[in-house]
């Protein structure tokens, strides 16, 4: 048998299996191979049946009676699922611009349709226009509710072919700009259907209830037609500006300030409220600047004047708060206030300042005022900083208004006997304020001069109501003005604290001599340069009061070689005890008057001329003494011939019969006619001795209240206005050295910007001469 050498031949056979889209998938069934990858066929689409000969139109029958359905309110026959399918097969059998088409042409019939019930001349003039609104906005409610049904049955078309062709609106818009067309831009309709909207706001305006839902629904009907700004809102703003303008001029002649602000507030709230309920958002800014225009930009100047002064004179918190939130809205509201609040504080203060019959309490007036503007400030005006600037400037400009009346302000009693009573946390706080306006004065080198003279004062007679508050008081003014302001005043506490230390020392030293002396002394040391200078009075002391003075000064000088004292014994006090018949009396009196009265208990009565000539006092200031003894109220002297002024040849004698409730009596100096409103205390040395009708018991330290004359305070106007000759020369020499050579102009813009105090330029005219004649 024959061997077959042929290789086996193993057939492959493939099946297609067919899919119902047309495509084939070839599965291997036998192969050589094994794993072999699948094909994968794709074959054309089978051809679409065809739609019958009648379907579109009988389709589009169905369609159209179920639009008319839902137009006249009617029940829809067909299921609108089914109707919706409809209309899917339309469409995917390319009838949609048909069918867009016809449905717009359905739609737009039935809108012309609905412009009849308007445009009926008899049914137009029988509605009035609230009738005519609520006729409107069921006939766009209605519309809006069909166009939506309608959409939702032809929403495929909407969103595939509307939605592929960008030039068709949707069926919404479609439905939006047939109302618009057909009914809203009809003249007739359009008129009646904004004057009825018009007439309803002002109805609310003046206070009746009105139908807001309706309103809101009838603006958003023109909103969404795109007519609301040309059709209602230019005519909305033209008559919200005729009422308001109107409005605005009759009740500015009405009502007082503080109710027409109230009132453009709540014209404000209710606008604003109009526009949250029913109004357009765009309509907001010009309707709020139509208001404040016509009731406030319009009536600034006349609000201001009329009522900003009264606001600030009764401190009207909440009217001041409510003008600065309404001006800031108004365009150049805030200037405009800015510079009456600048005006107001420049007159008030200034009535301060420069009215003599207010000097004073102008002090107290000022911090006062100074309190009530930083409240306003801050409360009122939203600590805004140009109003915080304006007021510094208005306060400076006043207050320097009167050259000399820094001096006034240390005269404030904060620091004296009567105010001790104050805790240390108040009168820290008085010094706060009275820092705040010293930093308003421009003449602080005479400010100083006076306060060194107010301060002397104090110190000397012990009334100062706290030693720390004074220290307090001279860190502030070194914090303000630098160490050499207050170099001076610090000296004179030095001067204070060794002189008490010198005292005790004295004491032990006097009760160790072999004759102590039945005179009590005390002495304060002054350096000269610390203190006011003071012409010392030559006056003819008792013997025991001069044997004293040299005790003391032996005493001084042999533990302080090569220094001299100047005693100042004419500006004391003593406390003198008096016999009369009713009893003992002590009086408190002035170095005069002791001197004057210590001569009683050497004889009986004495003639003007041996008073003068026994006691060395001038003749005017003891004129004045004696008058205060014999025609004052407490009359401890008796004058011959009686009458209230002292003449030569008037004698004098002790009042025996004198009479007083109180055992301790305070007499008074009469003070010059000619003085101002300045006083100062000095302290120097005191006594205590024993006499026959008067003990001279205690001489205490020199504290005599004087008055200040009028020339007094001249000569220290000069002698601050030499010191500053001096520093205008000084500067010059500083500013040439520098620069060399500078023009008259910049030389003088130099020097304003070198001194500390204010000048002149004819002040600084003679120092330039001077110079030239120099260099001459």
């Amino acid at each position: 048998m024959a061997e077959d050498t042929r290789q086996d031949k193993r057939a492959s056979f493939s099946i297609t299996e067919h899919s119902a889209n047309g495509m084939a998938r070839t599965s291997a069934v036998a192969s050589g191979k094994t794993g072999t990858s699948k094909k994968l066929v794709i074959k054309n689409f089978k051809d679409r049946p065809k739609l019958a000969e009648n379907y579109t139109e009988d389709t589009w029958l169905k369609l159209r009676d179920a639009v008319g359905a839902i137009q006249n309110s009617t029940s829809i026959k067909y299921n609108l699922e089914e109707l919706y399918q409809a209309v899917e097969n339309l469409c995917s059998y390319k009838v949609s611009p048909t069918l867009y088409k016809q449905l717009r042409q359905v739609c737009e019939d039935h809108v012309q349709a609905q412009i009849h019930q308007f445009r009926e001349y008899p049914f137009l003039c029988s509605l009035d226009n609230l009738s005519f609104l609520k006729r409107m906005n069921r006939c766009w409610q209605d519309h809006c509710r069909q166009t939506i049904m309608i959409r939702s049955i032809f929403l495929f078309l909407d969103r595939t072919y509307v939605l592929q062709n960008s030039l068709l609106p949707s069926i919404w818009d479609t439905g939006l700009e047939l109302f618009r067309t057909h009914i809203v831009s009809d003249s007739a309709v359009q008129k009646r259907t904004v004057e009825g909207i018009l007439e309803q706001i002002e109805l609310e305006r003046n206070g009746e209830t009105v139908d807001r839902s309706l309103l809101r629904s009838l603006l958003g009907m023109l909103s969404d037609l795109q007519v609301y700004k040309d059709s209602f809102e230019e005519r909305f703003l033209t008559e919200t500006n005729r009422l308001y303008a109107a409005e605005g001029q009759r009740l500015m002649q009405e009502r007082d300030v503080p109710e027409y602000l109230h009132h453009v507030a709540r014209r404000l709230e209710e606008e604003n409220d109009r526009i949250v309920s029913y109004l357009d958002q765009s309509t907001q800014k010009p309707l709020i600047s139509c208001v404040e225009k016509q009731l406030l930009g319009e009536h600034m100047t006349a609000i201001l004047q009329k009522g900003l002064s009264t606001l600030l004179d009764e401190n009207r918190v909440t009217e001041l708060t409510l003008l600065y939130q309404l001006f800031s809205k108004v365009k150049g509201g805030l200037p405009t206030l800015l510079q009456f609040w600048r005006d107001y504080i420049k007159s008030f203060g200034g009535e301060i300042v420069c009215t003599p019959e207010k000097d004073k309490d102008m002090v107290q007036d000022l911090l006062d005022f100074k309190d009530k503007m930083d409240n306003v400030a801050q409360s009122c005006f939203a600590r805004n900083e140009s109003f915080i600037n304006a007021m510094k400037e208005a306060f400076e400009t006043f207050i320097n208004k009167r050259p000399n009346k820094p001096l006034i302000l240390m005269r404030f009693s904060l620091l004296r006997a009567g105010n001790k009573e104050a805790t240390e946390e108040e009168l820290e706080r008085i010094l706060d304020k009275i820092m705040i306006i010293f930093r308003f004065i421009h003449g602080k080198d005479v400010f100083e001069a006076f306060y060194k003279k107010d301060l002397a004062k104090r110190l000397l007679v012990g009334k100062s109501a706290s030693v720390d508050a004074e220290k307090s008081m001279l860190s502030k003014l070194k914090h303000e003005c630098g160490a050499a302001f207050t170099s001076k005043l610090e000296g004179m506490f030095k001067d204070m604290e060794l002189s008490k230390d010198i005292m005790i020392q004295f004491k032990q030293y006097i009760q160790n001599q072999s004759e102590p002396s039945n005179i009590e002394l005390t002495v304060n040391i002054l350096t000269m340069g610390y203190w006011p200078s003071y012409t010392p009075m030559e006056v003819h002391l008792p013997t025991e009061m001069v044997k004293l003075q040299e005790v003391f000064k032996l005493f001084y000088l042999g533990k302080h070689s090569g220094r001299k004292l100047q005693w100042q014994p004419t500006l004391g006090h003593a406390v003198l005890k008096a016999e009369f018949k009713e009893g003992k009396k002590e009086l408190q009196v002035s170095l005069f008057q002791t001197l004057v009265l210590l001569m009683f208990n050497e004889g009986e009565e004495f003639s003007m001329e041996e008073i003068r000539a026994a006691t060395g006092i001038e003749e005017g200031e003891l004129k004045r003494t004696l008058q205060s003894l014999a025609c004052g109220k407490a009359r401890v002297l008796n004058k011959n011939p009686r009458g209230k002024d002292v003449e030569d040849g008037d004698r004098f004698n002790f009042n025996n019969d004198f009479k007083h409730k109180l055992f301790r009596i305070k007499i008074n100096q009469i003070q010059m006619k000619e003085t101002v409103n300045i006083t100062s205390f000095w302290l120097f040395f005191s006594f205590t001795s024993c006499g026959w009708v008067f003990l001279f018991f205690f001489y205490s330290s020199l504290a005599y209240l004087f008055s200040l004359q009028v020339e007094e305070q001249v000569s220290t106007t000069e002698r601050v206005f030499q010191d500053r000759q001096y520093q205008i020369d000084a500067a010059v020499v500083r500013i040439m050295k520098m620069r060399k050579t500078l023009s008259h102009n910049l030389l003088v813009s130099e020097l304003y910007n070198q001194l500390k105090f204010p000048v002149k330029v004819i002040k600084i005219k003679p120092v330039f001469m001077g110079f030239f004649k120099l260099i001459n």
